[in-house]
């Protein structure tokens, strides 16, 4: 707080820069709430996207009320979809409309959809930012892939493999595609045999399966066998200390 009272920003953003985002996150409990919107806004952008998702619901509510319009779009599209979904179904509708609103057209598409899974269904703490190929590119255009959209993919460590359909075929990890020769079809070294979740199948039995297996990731298929997004260890984490709660 005092290096924001005496303006000293670039001090404030080399001490704030040292810490992890979830203690960060803790700090907010401790600033003057007249001070918490500076203190955000102070943040690196990617920072502050991962800082906003540790905070209490009550902490994004109020910070939500000071952003302009252009400045929760920029902070919205720094977050994963399923960590928006997360944020929506703890806002009241008033808020829910601000960030629908504030939304690009793709994401509020499949935001609005995410929605509608059951409550406590895995297609619920699914994010749909994974990465996908089909077995006919070869691990030279697989690679290329993954520089071009790894910075929007919440992993790339297990990648997965489908028709065009999108009926899931096999995965393949990054290690595998970095020991592989570049020429090589990725239907020849994928695994074939994959454990995933439906949509509709209860959260607490899809974190389960991170514990019994030690996944990193978690494929979700619809009733048709299509893919349809992952669920990644932060979120079963998070279920299993739930459950732990309860």
């Amino acid at each position: 707080v005092s290096l924001i009272e005496a303006r000293n920003y670039a001090g404030f953003k080399y001490e704030v820069e040292k810490f992890p985002p979830a203690d960060i996150a803790e700090m907010f409990d401790e600033i003057p709430e007249k001070y918490r919107g500076g203190f955000y806004r102070l943040l690196p952008k990617e920072l502050a996207s991962e800082v906003f998702v540790e905070l209490s619901s009550e902490l994004q509510e109020e910070l939500i009320a000071t952003f302009t319009d252009t400045e929760l779009s920029v902070v919205l599209n720094e977050l994963y979809l399923d960590d928006t979904v997360d944020i929506i179904e703890e806002m009241p509708a008033s808020v829910v409309k601000r960030i629908i609103k504030a939304s690009n057209s793709e994401n509020r598409e499949e935001i609005n959809r995410l929605l509608r899974y059951p409550a406590d269904s895995a297609g619920t703490i699914m994010t749909t930012e994974y990465v996908r190929f089909t077995e006919s590119m070869t691990v030279e255009a697989a690679l290329a892939h993954i520089r071009s959209v790894a910075i929007d993919k919440e992993t790339i460590y297990t990648c997965y493999i489908t028709d065009d359909k999108k009926h899931l075929m096999g995965i393949v990890t990054a290690k595998e595609l970095l020991i592989s020769d570049l020429k090589t079809r990725l239907g020849d070294i994928m695994e074939p045999s994959v454990i995933f979740v439906n949509t509709t199948d209860d959260k607490e039995e899809a974190a389960m399966k991170f514990r019994k297996y030690g996944f990193l990731a978690l494929p979700v298929v619809d009733n048709e066998s299509r893919l349809v997004g992952i669920i990644t260890v932060d979120d079963a984490i998070e279920v299993i200390g739930e459950e732990t709660e309860e």
